[in-house]
């Protein structure tokens, strides 16, 4: 296990790619981007493998180049106004291994100057997910609680979009009215720039990966998956 992971070198990168947003000069920065950036990112998937299994043996810490935990640096501008072709910031996303046939909540750690952070649940759930999500949390208020609220769930806060009014069939009164209006149902805790180059970054994530487990596990069972 590296002492470190990331660099200040990995922020300078990340922060020339912001300001020179283009395929030419990407391309005559790629050595950087791979030594800087994805290189010590995999290696970090790498190590989280045993880890993660030990959180849960559904997840997995995916360190191939493609298909794997690691977001690709590419933009997908097709559907998008904005058509800077790279994200000036790396991604990553720790899985179900059923991912494929249902959607699933997962873990993510994410590098980007001036905003790093890690945390779990899901974004955007589709239509589906979402109502079995919202009918869940009518049937399990006090699971959610424990989830959301309890000691293990530490400094982690609830983020994410919410519907300005009560979702359609859904008593306005109810005590949980605030999530039922949720449209993500994600948790997440910030870093320093100096963590992220520091030894305690893998065990800092493990940590807050372990604090999401509660609502990773409870939107595992409003999806009737396993965690």
């Amino acid at each position: 296990m590296p002492a470190s992971y990331f660099t200040p070198a990995t922020f300078r990168f990340l922060r020339a790619l912001d300001r020179h947003n283009e395929r030419a000069w990407f391309h005559a920065h790629k050595d950087d981007y791979e030594r800087h950036v994805r290189e010590p990112f995999l290696q970090l998937i790498t190590d989280m493998q045993q880890p993660l299994a030990a959180i849960s043996e559904h997840y997995r810490a995916d360190p191939r180049k493609n298909g794997g935990s690691l977001y690709r640096i590419y933009r997908d501008t097709r559907y998008s106004n904005n058509k800077l072709p790279y994200k000036p910031w790396q991604g990553s996303r720790f899985f179900h291994v059923r991912r494929h046939e249902i959607q699933a909540p997962g873990f993510y750690l994410h590098i980007e100057p001036g905003d790093c952070f890690a945390g779990g649940g899901m974004l955007h759930p589709e239509s589906d997910a979402l109502k079995r999500i919202r009918e869940f949390l009518v049937d399990n208020p006090a699971a959610w609680k424990r989830a959301t609220r309890g000691k293990a769930f530490g400094d982690l806060q609830l983020g994410g979009e919410s519907l300005i009014r009560p979702p359609r069939g859904y008593d306005p009164t109810h005590a949980l009215i605030d999530d039922l209006k949720r449209k993500d149902f994600i948790a997440s805790a910030p870093f320093s720039e100096e963590l992220a180059c520091s030894s305690e970054l893998l065990p800092w994530t493990i940590a807050t990966f372990k604090q999401a487990a509660p609502l990773v596990d409870y939107l595992c069972a409003a999806q009737e998956l396993e965690f």
